[in-house]
């Protein structure tokens, strides 16, 4: 039935929320709301809300939220339809007659629907039969208790073509046909689509059944038969046990997904009744959407062979596009020749708990697929390997998202590759014509190029400088590493500038520089009261620049500021001149690269804004 939004928000109006929800569950006043403990996860402090002004309910605990009709239908139970029905019956309304054409296709669903469920009926009739030994052992190996197979609905289809044809004469063959259970066949007579089968009710999300899969029992091809896309069924947007996962997901606050039906019936009975699984194909986009109502970040899990690792780097990379800030994937790769059931079997619950406790982030998932993908023992195969890292970051459709995709594929492939290089050179040697510049990499930073270099003086935060020369003065060892990056900078401070120059000149001609070495020779030079300004100075906003910081964070975090000191100008400058070339004459390629620096310029001062959350009392420096 197809109804108005006019009426439908009539309805709601009409409808006294907190009178609707108060039936069942004791809600008490707070405020302008009410609150109770909530009636869809098991609470003892109440966190659940009704709000009469706005008419909706919402559930801090689990996320359930919804207005009187979804309270019918998700609380209640009832279908859509009737949900309104009721609705209307106690505010005094009449609801509207169907269109002609919506009724005729909502009576045919409904017939559809009815056939369905005594299909499902008569195979959970041959599964306790004679006929049904076969299913029934199949079962037990399994490990499938009897109050699991009710609690899916499983049953058997005998190895017959017309058995379920005669058992469900009086609905007609079109009827049977159309709804996937007969397979038509030109001037044939129908025959049973599912022999010799295990069969497994697929429901809606209303827990209707509209499809069946088939798992063989015997010999035979295929492993699984899935019904066929019908005016109830669309494979692509259907998730199996999605009826029932959708409570246990708000309990337990993730959503699992597996590979297929038994991997669902067998963490069900373990205890996780929030897994879902597609059905014989890899995950769709609409699919995702679903999941993505019922969690940020839905757990994969699939097996540890080839294939079920391939449907997983395929299922990340369907996702990417879809990526937006709160909505993410995770990954739990079993081990290999093994299944959840294995799993559990071996070392019970625990072990997938467990397992669960420790996701792949999505993000970790594509670098080591990326890594997996090829040899990387050339220049040529590191290219290749970057190459195939910004294809996956380009792929995702969120303008933040991607450039922090971008800015962490960069930072781990120079983390591991030009570090190992500059690791391989000669320790402690001093750059110069006869060892050249090293490469820019975390630890370690490049010097500036001319271009920053002539805006460098006014690139260079005032704050950010004072603090990295503070930090150097702490971390002495920290000189030598930078030294190049540093000697190429212009500070338009002139005693940081002096300072910073002495330091590196200290650094070259003594390179087992420490706290002490660096005290003495500061004490006989004219740099010694800047320097001790520096180390007294309570109001710089960086955690290598306090007294009490852990050292490795402040080393970690002093390797980091220096980088954005460094590139801080570099951007600038590139951004500086992809405008001046728009400005002249604009065409698409500069301006996508101006939007391209942009999105860096942000991510540097990002960067910076991260490092001065690890100051003093976390508090923003606006600078000088």
């Amino acid at each position: 039935m197809s109804l108005s939004a006019a009426f439908l928000d009539e309805l709601r109006a009409r409808t006294l929320l907190s009178a609707l929800i108060g039936r069942t569950v004791k809600l008490q006043r707070a405020g302008r709301e009410f609150r109770a403990c909530c009636p869809f996860h098991n609470e003892k402090t109440p966190s659940f809300y009704v709000n009469d002004e706005k008419g909706f309910y919402h559930c801090f605990g689990c996320s359930a939220h919804g207005d009187a009709i979804r309270w019918m239908t998700d609380q209640r139970g009832l279908p859509f339809i009737d949900a309104v029905k009721e609705l209307a019956a106690a505010a005094g309304m009449e609801v509207p007659a169907p269109d002609p054409r919506a009724a005729e296709k909502a009576e045919r669903a409904d017939t559809l629907h009815g056939v369905m469920t005594e299909a499902q009926r008569w195979f959970t009739e041959q599964l306790g039969g004679i006929a049904g030994a076969g299913a029934r052992a199949y079962l037990d190996r399994r490990g499938v208790s009897e109050a699991t197979c009710r609690t899916f609905g499983l049953g058997f289809a005998p190895d017959s073509r017309g058995k379920l044809r005669a058992a469900l004469a009086t609905a007609g063959d079109p009827l049977l046909i159309e709804g996937g259970l007969l397979i038509a066949v030109e001037d044939k007579e129908p025959y049973d689509r599912f022999r010799d089968r295990l069969m497994i009710p697929i429901r809606d999300q209303r827990g209707r059944v509209i499809a069946f899969g088939g798992r063989i029992i015997g010999q035979g091809e295929p492993k699984y038969l899935n019904s066929p896309d019908t005016p109830l069924f669309d494979k692509g947007r259907t998730l199996y046990n999605l009826d029932k996962a959708g409570a246990a997901a708000r309990k337990a606050g993730r959503i699992v997904v597996v590979e297929g039906y038994m991997d669902v019936i067998a963490l069900a009975q373990a205890g996780f009744g929030e897994a879902v699984a597609p059905l014989g194909t890899a995950l769709t986009e609409a699919q995702l959407e679903r999941l993505w109502r019922m969690s940020e970040v839905p757990i994969l899990c699939f097996d540890g062979d080839s294939a079920g690792q391939k449907a997983a780097i395929r299922a990340a990379q369907r996702a990417l596009p879809l990526l937006a800030p709160g909505r993410s994937l995770a990954f739990l790769t079993l081990p290999a020749g093994q299944d959840p059931d294995d799993l559990i079997r071996a070392g019970g619950a625990a072990a997938f708990e467990a397992l669960l406790a420790r996701p792949e982030a999505l993000v970790d998932r594509l670098w080591r697929h990326a890594l997996e993908d090829g040899e990387l023992a050339t220049p040529e195969q590191r290219a290749g390997l970057r190459r195939r890292l910004a294809d996956m970051a380009a792929a995702i459709g969120d303008t933040d998202v991607r450039q922090q995709y971008q800015a962490e594929f960069r930072e781990r492939f120079e983390a591991r590759f030009l570090t190992r290089r500059r690791d391989a050179g000669p320790r402690g040697a001093p750059n110069g014509p006869g060892n050249p510049a090293r490469p820019f990499a975390r630890g370690f930073t490049r010097p500036a190029s001319t271009a920053a270099r002539g805006i460098g003086a006014t690139g260079i935060d005032r704050v950010l400088a004072k603090s990295v020369a503070a930090g150097l003065l702490r971390f002495p060892t920290e000189i030598t590493r930078h030294m190049e990056a540093l000697a190429g900078l212009e500070f338009h401070d002139p005693a940081i500038a002096r300072l910073m120059a002495a330091l590196v000149e200290v650094a070259i001609t003594d390179q087992t520089l420490d706290n002490g070495r660096l005290s003495t020779i500061l004490a006989t030079s004219e740099y010694n009261d800047v320097a001790h300004e520096l180390l007294r100075a309570d109001s710089l906003p960086f955690s290598f620049t306090r007294k009490d910081a852990e050292p490795e964070k402040a080393r970690v975090d002093l390797d980091e500021a220096i980088q954005v000191m460094v590139s801080r100008p570099e951007v600038d400058a590139a951004l500086h001149a992809a405008t001046g070339r728009l400005q002249a004459r604009f065409d698409d390629e500069t301006f996508a690269e101006q939007q391209r620096l942009l999105g860096l310029r942000g991510d540097v001062e990002r960067r910076l804004a991260n490092l001065m959350q690890g100051g003093e009392d976390g508090r923003e420096f606006e600078g000088e």
